[in-house]
């Protein structure tokens, strides 16, 4: 019946309705001057209405909480309740007053009440290019990059403008449909959409204007949820908003005209185009190089960074280096290139700079005496050469100096993006940034993106974002839709080549595995050892311990199998008895002396320098001279190493795989012997690639040694799953012609991100 309803009223108490604040013991309300209270004037007679007001989270409030001007207006307020915090009541306006009101509840909003959503009268989108003169973007602590730009996003809400991204991260952590660009296409265009101001104040309006700009900046939103305003973004990710520019859009632009200048100027740029060769070079660089280098100058123009990823020996150094010339030469290089790379290739960088550019200024941050003058001197130096290790060690000082090109060499070396390394190379501000390695795809897709999140952050989303989209679809589920758009995003961005492509004058490479048969006592030593390596693992994965103590238990037993195939004396804690067979080692007994007797000259990798120290016993019974380089082996000696054996002096070099397996030049090997196989078929690659590189005159064979039926066999089967995975997404570019950001590819990158698959939680 009327007026059996029961009646609430909402009203927001401040200052002028004779309120001054809360006593020593209030609770209520983040402000003292203000407080909303609830009254209840018609009560609930039945019982489900007694039930939904016992079950709202209010708080009563009495009258001596409250100080009043007058008492008698607080009395006439009573009995009222509150909720716990005042941010609160945009929440309770928006969902709960509705499900009273619903179930016949009468509810009143009071002149003053302040928490009711209001409606979003526009959406702004302000754009601005960095210009470079500072380099540090304070509010996100980013290196500021030339080309990079600056986002602010906002809702005008009662004339008035209000910060719109953390409202859009609110509603990521709260909808998860707004992660995913296929589930945001499902959403209605007229569906109301709810958001939360900062201060619990509630806005709202349809979905289509929010949709518009997450299918466009879905990746550059998530990945930058954590920090504030104003976003950085690429040349390629500024580009995109272009799209929300129109006649049919409620987006106002401020920056739309150097917006759309930037698209037209990335459409229109076309794919690199051909360059001479530079005056000046000690080399002549060849097709393919040349190629290299017109790609790393079209990158240069267009403010973009990439990843020289050529095969092995194909000269990747020799064409950054021309690149750096180049800049030179055309008065690009203001300020020196910093070249970051494993304290072992510092003395190779140093002297292929004056063998390709004799032309370049090179200076090395290594020695711990000169640094102070050599960061003086910058302003005559064109090349910085530094190590991983002194990046971050030095970064306060690094940091102070702004670079041209920011070079990072052998990248896989700091693959995990949390090492002090990689979160310094993030921090050092360059123009360009670029990256060389042979090996892009080691173990794991997260290596990848640890070097696109150096080159082009926010590009392929924050971490946990491309976990959830990209590594567990493709690696786990085997998605090779997942694989292909994966690829479409990163390829322009990725440059390849291989040997049999590029390089046709390279003699053959071939490589033979020798199945080796464990015998006698080494056999049964292998089968004890595997069979308690085999209930370790089942223990531990019943225990559900695939992780911490159990994780590294799995690993020193699996670490244990494969010291046995090598050599039993390589397991600690095993007494080995006086004559136990040692299999690989009779074949290194066996092949040795016949191939240095035939004239070849032989590289020996190992992992385990105990192997090559057992090996060097073995050569020296057969009276063979040798050489060694280890992780031991002192950096000023390496250099002196490599020459001697380069000149023929020995025909043995026993090198360690951490030593040696990158940045050396040994083309007077036409022989490599890969004593134990490793986990990725990368690090045995870049073995091979130490002698089978530009400048080898003589057919190279590789020797793997593997045990027969043992670990090392599931290994090569292991090798052979992540080759196809790095094969399947690097692709490989011809030599032929080059066809990085063909017009398809500029449409692919500056389009909207639609995501194909489902969410992958």
């Amino acid at each position: 019946m009327p007026g059996t309803r029961p009646h609430l009223i909402l009203r927001t108490l401040s200052r002028g309705d004779g309120l001054l604040g809360m006593r020593p013991h209030g609770k209520l309300g983040p402000r003292g001057d203000r407080v909303t209270l609830i009254r209840l004037v018609q009560a609930p007679e039945d019982t489900n209405h007694r039930l939904q007001w016992a079950n709202l989270p209010l708080h009563p409030v009495e009258v001596d909480m409250l100080q009043w001007r007058d008492i008698g207006f607080g009395l006439a307020l009573t009995p009222s309740w509150t909720l716990e915090r005042e941010d609160l009541f945009a929440d309770f306006a928006a969902e709960d007053i509705p499900r009273l009101r619903e179930a016949g509840w009468e509810v009143e909003l009071a002149p003053g009440f302040a928490h009711y959503s209001q409606a979003i009268d526009g959406w702004e989108l302000e754009a601005v290019e960095a210009d470079g003169s500072a380099d540090r973007i304070p509010t996100l602590g980013l290196s500021r990059r030339k080309g990079s730009w600056l986002l602010s996003l906002g809702v005008l809400v009662q004339g008035q403008r209000v910060d719109l991204a953390p409202m859009i991260w609110d509603l990521l952590r709260r909808d998860k449909r707004w992660l995913s660009a296929e589930a945001i296409s499902h959403i209605d265009d007229d569906a109301i959409l709810s958001l939360r101001a900062p201060g619990g104040k509630r806005l709202h309006s349809t979905a289509a204007p929010l949709k518009r700009l997450m299918l466009t900046l879905l990746e550059v939103l998530v990945a930058q949820r954590s920090r504030r305003t104003p976003l950085a973004l690429s040349a390629w990710e500024a580009a995109r908003l272009s799209l929300l520019d129109g006649e049919d859009s409620r987006w106002q632009l401020h920056g739309a005209e150097a917006l759309r200048a930037l698209w037209t100027r990335l459409r229109t740029a076309g794919p690199p185009a051909p360059v001479a060769a530079p005056e000046g070079l000690g080399i002549t660089l060849r097709p393919y190089q040349l190629q290299g280098l017109a790609w790393l100058q079209y990158l240069a123009a267009n403010d973009l960074g990439g990843i020289l990823a050529d095969d092995m020996g194909l000269g990747k150094t020799a064409q950054a280096l021309a690149h750096l010339w180049v800049q030179k030469q055309a008065g690009r290089l203001t300020r020196p290139a910093l070249v970051v790379a494993p304290t072992s290739l510092i003395f190779n960088w140093a002297q292929e700079a004056a063998r390709v550019a004799p032309g370049l200024r090179v200076a090395s941050f290594s020695d711990p005496a000169q640094r102070t003058d050599v960061l003086a001197g910058l302003g005559s130096t064109d090349v910085l050469l530094c190590s991983y290790g002194l990046a971050w060690r030095e970064l306060r000082a690094l940091s102070r100096h702004r670079f041209s090109v920011l070079l990072v060499d052998e990248a896989q070396a700091v693959k995990n993006p949390r090492s002090r390394a990689a979160r310094a190379l993030r921090r050092l501000p360059a123009d360009q940034r670029l990256v060389l390695t042979g090996t892009p795809l080691e173990n794991h897709l997260g290596e990848l993106w640890t070097q696109f999140d150096f080159l082009l952050p926010g590009y392929l989303g924050d971490s946990r974002h491309f976990t959830r989209h990209w590594r567990k679809p493709i690696e786990y589920n085997g998605s090779a839709e997942r694989a292909r758009l994966l690829a479409q995003l990163v390829r322009p961005f990725i440059l390849r080549r291989l040997k049999e492509d590029v390089a046709p004058e390279l003699p053959p490479l071939t490589v033979v595995t020798q199945r080796i048969a464990l015998q006698g006592r080494q056999r049964q030593l292998y089968e004890s050892v595997r069979i308690g390596a085999d209930h370790l693992v089942r223990r531990v994965l019943a225990q559900q311990q695939m992780f911490g103590d159990g994780l590294i238990s799995v690993l020193d037993a699996m670490l244990k199998l494969r010291q046995v195939c090598c050599d039993p004396r390589l397991v600690p804690g095993i007494a080995v008895p006086q004559g136990m067979e040692a299999a690989k080692l009779e074949w290194l007994g066996t092949h040795i002396p016949a191939m240095v007797a035939e004239g070849r000259r032989l590289l020996v990798f190992s992992q385990f320098t105990g192997m090559l120290a057992l090996a060097r016993d073995v050569l020296t019974a057969a009276g063979i001279p040798w050489l060694s380089l280890t992780g031991d082996t002192p950096a000023h000696q390496r250099g002196d190493l490599v020459q001697r054996f380069q000149g023929g002096e020995v025909p043995v070099m026993l090198v360690s795989l951490k030593a040696g397996g990158v940045g050396l030049t040994l083309t007077a090997a036409d022989t490599v012997i890969q004593v134990d196989p490793w986990w990725n078929p990368a690090v045995d690659a870049q073995a091979m690639a130490r002698a089978h590189r530009l400048g080898q005159t003589r057919p190279v064979f590789v020797h793997q040694l593997v045990i027969e039926g043992s670990i090392e066999e599931r290994m090569l089967e292991l090798q052979a799953r992540k080759r196809a995975l790095a094969d399947g997404l690097l692709g490989r570019d011809s030599g032929e012609a080059l066809e990085k950001f063909s017009p398809a590819d500029i449409e692919r990158l500056l389009a909207p991100l639609m995501d194909d698959g489902d969410e992958v939680a």
